[in-house]
């Protein structure tokens, strides 16, 4: 399941404590008017309110519609395969994405950067490090994604007819957009290399043989 960003009043979204997407139960702040008599009445505090995990019992304090505790990300954490050279930039991104939604998609933009430098690409030009890589045959969702990320970090650094202050959703799109580029170029093919691995030699000598392989 994609990862849904916690948002007040939300059902249901991936938990910042435990990180699962779970249903969230919210309850709002009362304050009591006391009386002489020790006797008052209690008026709901419409801009204090709480938010219970169903999954790990956890809450989160939201004042208004910002979440105030914990102080954590609202944008996806980054791929368990995201090289380390990478991960630092994604981490700083996210950690500035709701004060920042342009440093972040800037960051982002560097992330697309040493990424195609880790799939073997050594331009200084993040255009050609794309073009080289679609004549490897990158798929073409892929590409776009890439070019998503190229751009709208672009316009980020080069302000131009796209206002990422003014549409922070775009911005946290773009961790999503990341992470998929990370799962179909570096996950899935890890994947694939050992489920091959774990068939038997006879096996792996009989694909060898059929394609030609030495």
């Amino acid at each position: 399941m994609d990862y849904v960003s916690a948002e007040h009043g939300k059902e249901a979204y991936n938990c910042p404590h435990c990180l699962a997407y779970s249903r969230q139960e919210w309850r709002y702040g009362l304050r009591a008017c006391a009386q002489k008599e020790g006797v008052g009445t209690a008026h709901m505090v419409e801009s204090l309110s709480m938010a219970f995990c169903d999954n790990c019992d956890a809450f989160s304090i939201w004042f208004n519609d910002q979440m105030v505790f914990p102080d954590q990300p609202t944008a996806p954490p980054a791929s368990p395969d995201m090289p380390d050279e990478i991960l630092t930039d994604y981490d700083e991104a996210r950690s500035v994405a709701e004060n920042s939604p342009r440093a972040a998609a800037a960051l982002l933009r560097l992330t697309i950067q040493k990424l195609c430098t880790h799939l073997g690409e050594s331009s200084d030009n993040i255009n050609d490090d794309i073009g080289s890589l679609v004549e490897k045959g990158l798929p073409a969702r892929v590409q776009k994604a890439l070019d998503v990320v190229r751009v709208v970090g672009n316009n980020a650094v080069h302000p131009g007819q796209i206002d990422i202050n003014d549409k922070p959703e775009i911005a946290l799109s773009l961790f999503k957009l990341v992470n998929m580029i990370v799962d179909v170029m570096i996950s899935q093919p890890q994947e694939v290399k050992e489920l091959f691995e774990s068939l038997p030699e006879g096996a792996k000598k009989q694909i060898a043989e059929r394609d030609g392989d030495d």
